[in-house]
């Protein structure tokens, strides 16, 4: 893929370097403590005979080795990758020592309790740091999803409801829902034709044949993610399955049954996707409650309290990406050479920094990622190839030249989304 592919989906990014730009050196400034949200790295799809997947199309869906929704053996190498690099950087940046296991008041790693959360974790470990027993803590029964990464409904009042759906509409277009559904109506079309969707158990047993007709409803409901039926949520699972062949390093041949032909058509389904995480997690009032709890523990992780963990690792997924972001108004960004904007294995890295000159704290957000390139060719991340990056910037919170921005202001925007 050519590292044109869905460049420009969500606007311009402000990526800064510590270059001529900056006045000062990240030499007067002292990394005191790093908190990184990650989303799992690459795992299998949801797609079998019975499944959602398997009745939107007459053709077989590729067997994988590793059971639906689990990391892959690759996923694993990709993220122990990612530990690599980030031991690195680390140590470049004077937070761990060089060739030390880190204490456990050094280092904590914290995931959801599903496979693919607590083995990106585990991965990530034996990459960062090789030989030492570093534990990766999950505090509910296997499979089970943790309240601070479930983006969960938590209001069952008729008022939220009906709020949290204008707030969905608003996001998706000016005509609500029912508009970003004609929007994507070329994407919809395409993909019918691509999964031969007329010759599908959905049409021919059950006599739904028109794809972009599929009946759309939104769903919130106290307990639950928010939800939305339709060809919104069909297309987002088989842009996902697709997204994640090519990651695996599928020949192109066998992607789509070969049926993708170029990069619009790819750009194309990814924006369904796109949209998907947008409108479900990422309208404002949906955002601010199903982000709660995790920017709750991320405003904690930052308290001033002693023995606060150097270096902290969070696991979930791209819904609390889509939310967190949407939560703290992170400023529209685009992730060059990727065409996902909360890629698999992605990591938002908080970092505390402090003036050497006058004490004054400052916080800067960046977006580590792997580019499609990086993630399909297995490549390994070290200083000499790292991962790419670029700094986010929250509405309340203006940067300077070197990324940052004030801690205190930080801290106080965080906490008035914890609320």
């Amino acid at each position: 893929m050519k590292k044109t592919l869905l460049q420009g989906i969500v606007g311009l990014t402000a990526i800064l370097s510590f270059g001529t730009q900056a006045s000062e050196q990240l030499e007067d400034y002292t990394l005191e403590q790093v908190v990184v949200f990650s989303r799992h790295g690459l795992r299998a799809p949801l797609a079998s005979p019975n499944s959602t997947l398997g009745k939107v199309t007459p053709n077989s869906w590729p067997q994988w080795d590793t059971p639906a929704s689990y990391l892959t053996t690759r996923g694993g190498v990709l993220e122990s990758y990612f530990g690599h690099y980030f031991s690195e950087w680390l140590v470049d940046n004077k937070l761990l020592a060089a060739n030390d296991c880190p204490s456990k008041n050094d280092v904590y790693i914290y995931t959801n309790s599903l496979q693919r959360t607590i083995a990106t974790g585990q991965f990530f470990s034996v990459g960062a740091f090789p030989g030492c027993n570093i534990p990766v803590i999950h505090k509910e029964k296997l499979g089970t999803m943790d309240p601070v990464f479930f983006p969960v409904i938590r209001d069952g009042s008729p008022e939220f409801k009906q709020a949290a759906i204008a707030s969905i509409n608003q996001t998706a277009d000016i005509k609500g829902i029912e508009g970003l559904n004609e929007k994507l109506g070329k994407a919809y079309q395409d993909m019918s034709k691509i999964i031969n969707y007329p010759q599908s158990s959905n049409c021919l047993t059950d006599k739904q044949c028109d794809f972009t007709k599929l009946p759309t409803q939104l769903i919130i409901e106290k307990g639950k993610e928010p939800g939305v039926t339709g060809p919104l949520r069909t297309g987002t699972s088989i842009a996902d399955a697709f997204i994640l062949q090519y990651y695996e390093g599928a020949p192109l041949k066998d992607i789509a049954w070969g049926k993708i032909k170029n990069n619009q058509q790819f750009e194309q389904l990814v924006a369904i996707k796109e949209h998907y995480n947008t409108v479900l997690f990422g309208s404002p009032i949906i955002a601010k409650q199903v982000a709660a709890k995790l920017t709750q523990y991320i405003d904690h992780s930052f308290s001033e309290k002693k023995n606060q963990h150097k270096f902290t690792l969070l696991v979930g997924h791209d819904s609390n990406v889509a939310s967190l972001f949407s939560a703290m108004q992170i400023k529209s960004y685009t992730l060059p050479e990727q065409f996902e904007t909360t890629p698999i294995g992605g990591k938002i890295v908080f970092q505390k920094w402090r003036n050497n000159k006058n004490g004054e704290a400052f916080m800067k957000i960046e977006y580590f990622y792997q580019s499609t390139d990086q993630i399909r060719n297995l490549s390994q991340l070290n200083r000499n190839n790292p991962p790419h990056k670029v700094t986010l910037e929250m509405e309340n919170c203006p940067i300077n030249a070197m990324g940052f921005c004030s801690f205190a202001t930080f801290k106080q925007t965080i906490k008035n989304i914890a609320k």
